[in-house]
């Protein structure tokens, strides 16, 4: 018989079916058993009755010739002693053995897990599971980062990445319905793609070579080849030795660029049109999952989002009581905290552009102001008190370019790939980079990347 999904058990008549999965309890109780099975649907109760009177009944089957052929022994005592090494080995389950399950379906509204249950016909094991797990409910994260295999197996853990599927193919869906062409940048460099700080540099036959930081160059090279939008959805790389709650090592950068702006205004209204319809899809398909999972009412971003010069921004914390330290006259994260919580209280949204940054905080690329060139065209997006994004006008004037890379300190000859994209024409053009697990982490209010992250990289981490 064909596998159901338990997910697909409810809306089946009474009948027989076949389901399978793993083995989350067992209660033997005495008249009867009962097992949670779960698979990556959801799960379901099994159970085996009148095992009690079964085990009574016992003698009769132990007297009984074992050596005889099947054909020689009655048949009720061959389906008495089916019945008891039936009950055995429900009885010797251990948390998440893998087994086979046919029965019959039936539906109950007694029954507290979903109102069926499947009363067992035959039980096979197909992967047996050691007795004692290795993590438990209450064990610490890197613990269970430690075996994410069995953590991952916890309900909540899978809905993360059935939502990180809906969010990723509704920016997908978006950007494929308005002609976005997808690319696949190398991760392999000759150069760095942002600055010379947090590189991984490795080996390359008989030269050097550095993971990507970002896609940034060969998405902004799809510029002059006239591609006018692209997207991408892949690792990027940092050599960054924080141990935040926010940063990794190795994490899904959500990418996008587009020809013919007239200012990084153009960029955002693209950024949070995007991201309305993606949660938008998110919403629809796991709201109530959310809720219950996470105790999270998401709600889908109206447009347009708040946007907050930071010089302003800085006077906002301020007024609040706070001082940002940082030297530089970027938010730093407490900065980034009371400012979205100003925004909430006053704009009831819990997306916001801050704006203007300085050109000291922002890489030479980085289009300035006309007729300030002491800021950028540039913006930061903050969600539920966060950053998760970086956006900007580009600076497609190869002159211009030559001249900031110099004051950043980069040598022109170390970038003549990427300079020579600028040679040859280039329309004006912006884009944004967004970290995919900081999305997810503040959507489902949870406290770190490491929960919304397959199998994370850290400075300690490379393992599993």
């Amino acid at each position: 018989m064909t596998r159901t999904v338990i997910a697909h058990l409810a809306p089946l008549p009474d009948g027989p079916v076949t389901v399978a999965g793993w083995v989350e309890t067992v209660r033997d109780q005495k008249k009867v058993q009962f097992v949670i099975l779960r698979d990556e649907s959801g799960a379901v109760q099994l159970v085996n009755p009148a095992t009690r009177a079964l085990e009574l009944e016992g003698e009769a089957i132990s007297g009984l010739d074992r050596d005889a052929s099947a054909d020689q022994r009655p048949a009720d005592r061959n389906e008495q002693e089916a019945a008891i090494a039936l009950t055995e080995t429900i009885g010797g389950l251990a948390h998440g053995t893998m087994v086979r399950v046919t029965g019959e379906l039936k539906h109950d509204e007694r029954v507290k897990l979903g109102g069926i249950e499947v009363k067992i016909a035959s039980l096979e094991v197909v992967s047996e599971a050691l007795a004692e797990t290795p993590i438990a409910d209450d064990s610490s994260l890197d613990k269970r980062l430690d075996w994410r295999f069995l953590d991952l197996r916890r309900p909540e853990a899978s809905l993360i990445f059935k939502i990180q599927t809906t969010f990723e193919h509704a920016l997908r869906s978006w950007w494929v319905e308005r002609d976005f062409i997808e690319l696949h940048t190398p991760k392999l460099m000759a150069s760095a793609s942002e600055s010379r700080a947090e590189l991984f540099e490795m080996e390359y036959f008989e030269t050097k070579a550095y993971l990507a930081q970002s896609p940034q160059f060969f998405k902004q090279m799809a510029q002059p080849a006239g591609f006018g939008k692209v997207f991408e959805i892949a690792p990027a790389f940092r050599a960054d030795p924080s141990f935040t709650s926010r940063h990794a090592t190795e994490f899904t950068s959500i990418d996008a660029e587009i020809s013919w702006i007239d200012s990084h205004d153009d960029v955002m209204a693209m950024h949070e049109q995007l991201l309305a319809a993606a949660f938008g899809a998110v919403v629809e398909k796991h709201g109530a999952a959310i809720e219950a999972a996470f105790g999270v009412e998401l709600s889908v971003p109206t447009a347009p989002f708040p946007r907050i010069p930071l010089a302003e921004a800085r006077q906002i914390v301020a007024d609040g009581g706070y001082e940002i330290p940082r030297a530089d006259g970027d938010l730093d994260p407490e900065g980034e905290r009371r400012l979205s919580a100003w925004v909430k209280a006053n704009h009831g949204h819990d997306f916001v552009f801050v704006t203007d940054y300085a050109i000291g905080i922002r890489p030479f690329y980085h289009m300035r102001r006309d007729g300030d060139p002491s800021i950028t065209n540039s913006y930061d997006l903050l969600y539920n008190g966060v950053e998760i994004s970086t956006g900007a006008q580009r600076e497609h004037r190869i002159d211009v370019l030559i001249e900031q890379a110099k004051e950043k300190g980069l040598e022109p000859e170390e970038l003549e790939f990427y300079l020579d994209f600028f040679r040859y024409g280039v329309p004006p053009h912006g884009g944004f980079g967004m970290g995919l697990a900081r999305v997810l982490m503040l959507m489902l209010g949870l406290g770190s990347i490491r929960e919304t992250t397959y199998l994370f990289r850290g400075p300690t981490r490379l393992l599993p």
